[in-house]
């Protein structure tokens, strides 16, 4: 499949940050709500003076109350647009935009550049407290508190047993024609002395779901519900378990998106366009 960029037009790669407290999500919805796509969409129609909404591609689709602190876009603008406004043009979103979402670098994007399909991973951060008082009033929208003590050792035990490649279906909800196949490249929990238990997450990608549903399982281990294996045999049984919980999505941010070196782009944004399979597959 191409992706090269239309004759007479430039990819630009945005570098952006965003609260999602406020915002149904990334992409752009039908019946006027908010989202992060729509409103940087909005902006750039507006600064740039088009009649015409240019239209984003984004690394990876952040649900609803998802926060991003580094997450990448890319969007295909007329050379002349670009002439005329790149000098200004960060400067003249920050005006524009409004304060829970800011884009921080704008630029001609290499050959072979796709935001979405040119990326080797991504790396969620997934916060939570089990601080019996709650959760410090000042990053109550960044933090879950989960009211039964955590024991972050065999949290860790039981993240080992997920990682590497696997058919995630049993924590991903299914969408028609996608594959469930991910590498998880890490998995790990970190206690703060603030309390904080920070889960840092990273795969080549993710589907729908998954890093909310695999702390759902590693919380269970935590508090004691569940043995350091139960998340393993979940993921192999390889069906939705009723009692891993998708948790909340405002403990949870995208804090960077990995890209490799620019001449190996094109190449890896058609390697991840492939269907993928587990070794060994059937075809049927």
């Amino acid at each position: 499949m191409s992706d090269e960029v239309e004759a007479g037009f430039v990819r630009v790669r945005l570098d952006l940050s965003y609260d999602g407290s406020e915002f149904s999500g990334w992409a752009k919805q039908a019946g006027g709500r908010r989202t992060v796509q729509g409103e940087i969409e909005d902006a750039l129609r507006t600064v740039t003076r088009s009649r015409e909404t240019y239209e984003l591609t984004v690394a990876g689709r952040t649900d609803a109350g998802v926060h991003a602190r580094g997450q990448v876009a890319h969007v295909d603008l007329p050379r002349e647009v670009w002439a005329e406004h790149h000098v200004k043009l960060l400067k003249r979103l920050a005006g524009r935009l409004p304060r829970d979402v800011r884009v921080w670098a704008l630029r001609e994007a290499p050959s072979g550049f796709n935001a979405r399909f040119s990326a080797v991973w991504r790396r969620y951060a997934y916060r939570v407290t089990d601080n019996p008082g709650g959760v410090d009033p000042l990053l109550r929208g960044h933090v879950l508190w989960h009211d039964w003590p955590l024991d972050v050792d065999a949290m860790n035990e039981a993240a080992r047993g997920l990682l590497g490649e696997h058919d995630f279906a049993a924590y991903c909800k299914k969408r028609e024609g996608a594959t469930t196949i991910r590498t998880l490249q890490e998995l790990s929990l970190v206690q703060g002395e603030d309390g904080i238990v920070t889960a840092t997450v990273r795969a080549d990608a993710f589907c729908h779901n998954m890093v909310r549903s695999l702390i759902g399982a590693l919380l269970f281990v935590g508090d004691g519900h569940r043995g350091s294996d139960w998340p393993a045999k979940v993921l192999a049984a390889g069906v939705r378990d009723s009692a891993v919980h998708v948790v909340r999505p405002h403990g949870l941010t995208l804090e960077e998106v990995g890209y490799p070196a620019d001449e190996l782009l094109a190449a890896r944004n058609k390697e991840a366009r492939n269907k993928r399979s587990l070794p060994g597959a059937g075809c049927c």
